[in-house]
């Protein structure tokens, strides 16, 4: 498990201990490409060769386009589109040195396939990206038997979401079902992705948006 923020991480690698499992945290910076890159040794170094990846890092840009900063601009694009293509060439590459099949899960958006203009366009921009990331990586690696994929979730759970709530107020009354989403109910589409079941599934972004978004 990979973030800034350690102290999280470890909480969270010992829950997992205590149930039986093996984790280990490391800290990674999305904006800085070599703890990218170092980052993906040392899970090797502690786990062995990585064959699942999950691309989950994302920031929001909460802003009308004009009005962004080009400081804003580059952070939201560095964590958004940058680190996810940094971090899965690198799995990529050890994967194909290894001679061994990988799955790689991109997390992109429902706003990658409509925008309302309440402003957030740069966010919408850098997950259609994501979407487009997915497609291009998986012809490339097919060959070497390493899927890509993506989940597109609606609005859900998080801090992310939190702080957007905060600013725009309850938006779930919005929505057909009046309801934000719970993480747990992606849990299923992503077992699915980087499990057996989904053998001949690549490049293709699944989305999980509770009948929220515009189709």
């Amino acid at each position: 498990m990979a973030a800034r923020r350690v102290d999280r991480l470890e909480a969270l690698a010992e829950e997992i201990r205590k149930d039986g499992g093996e984790a280990v945290a490391i800290k990674m910076d999305a904006t800085d490409a070599d703890q990218l890159i170092e980052g993906v040794a040392k899970a090797e170094a502690a786990l062995g060769l990585v064959s699942i990846l999950v691309n989950n890092a994302g920031i929001p840009d909460a802003q009308r386009a004009h009005k962004m900063e080009v400081e804003l601009i580059d952070r939201v694009l560095d964590i958004n589109v940058r680190a996810p293509f940094i971090l899965s060439c690198e799995v990529a590459r050890r994967l194909i040195a290894a001679g061994k099949p990988g799955r790689i899960v991109n997390i992109a958006s429902s706003a990658a396939y409509s925008y309302n203009g309440s402003g957030a366009a740069l966010y919408s921009v850098s997950k259609a990206a994501v979407v487009r990331m997915t497609e291009t990586l998986s012809v490339e690696w097919a060959r070497y038997n390493i899927n890509v994929n993506a989940i597109a979730p609606g609005a859900f759970e998080s801090e992310m979401m939190d702080g957007m709530l905060s600013r725009m107020g309850d938006i779930a009354q919005h929505f057909p079902r009046k309801r934000i989403g719970n993480p747990a109910q992606l849990d299923s589409t992503l077992l699915y992705l980087v499990g057996p079941a989904s053998d001949a599934v690549t490049g293709t972004s699944i989305r999980v948006d509770d009948g929220q978004g515009d189709r």
